[in-house]
């Protein structure tokens, strides 16, 4: 295993979230329509998943940054962003390093077709859940965040087996929790999550994968 980073933690946490009004709010027909991974999960009600993933110039610089710094990144070298959704770390990430090779996917063609136009022509329609279509070590960095706890356990060995495959470093980010309070928190306001584990449960799966690479959790307290 590798390191337990804090790197997407400061954005997070910087949201306030009302968890109890969304268990209250008609919450499986949400679940549902959010499960889509298309337009109302991305751009329509907030209770429907984003409620607008719209892009601000500069909100994801500082994980950009840290990625960056922590991976010891150069131009020249290449990035995989494993659900990449609209592409906007990527396009912070090569705005930071301009020779930056990049390369995204994700199961969303709305998401992808709303990218930042910058980014675009390097993100393709892909399910993580299957065996990627890259060489051994083909990336310098491969990362995901947010996506693995969209999984059934049983889907997640090949998943973060393959970033492990073909990414000489790579950088895991999940849901988790670490208490009672933070795994009801967590029940209220996920609504795409079908790994709802404990992080002593994903490190236990971390291991028997072996998977080597760096992982943070992010918590909602």
């Amino acid at each position: 295993m590798g390191r337990l980073l804090e790197i997407v933690t400061p954005l997070h946490t910087a949201t306030k979230r009302d968890y109890m009004g969304r268990m209250n709010d008609d919450k499986i027909a949400c679940s549902l329509k959010a499960r889509e991974y298309e337009a109302d999960y991305w751009d329509g009600d907030r209770r429907f998943g984003y409620g607008g993933y719209r892009f601000i110039e500069g909100r994801w610089a500082p994980v950009a940054q840290a990625l960056i710094d922590t991976y010891g990144l150069k131009d020249g070298m290449s990035v995989l962003d494993v659900g990449c959704g609209k592409g906007f770390l990527l396009y912070e990430m090569q705005k930071i390093l301009p020779g930056l090779k990049i390369a995204g996917i994700d199961i969303s063609k709305h998401g992808l077709a709303n990218s930042h136009e910058k980014v675009r022509p390097f993100l393709y329609n892909y399910n993580a859940k299957d065996v990627l279509p890259y060489g051994d070590d083909q990336f310098d960095l491969v990362i995901s965040l947010g996506t693995f706890h969209n999984f059934r356990l049983f889907e997640l060995e090949t998943a973060v087996s393959e970033v492990e495959r073909v990414g000489k470093q790579a950088y895991i980010m999940v849901e988790g929790y670490r208490n009672v309070a933070e795994m009801h928190n967590l029940e209220c306001w996920a609504l795409t999550a079908e790994s709802i584990l404990h992080t002593s449960e994903w490190i236990w799966l971390y291991n028997r994968f072996g998977y080597n690479g760096d992982y943070e959790f992010i918590y909602f307290e």
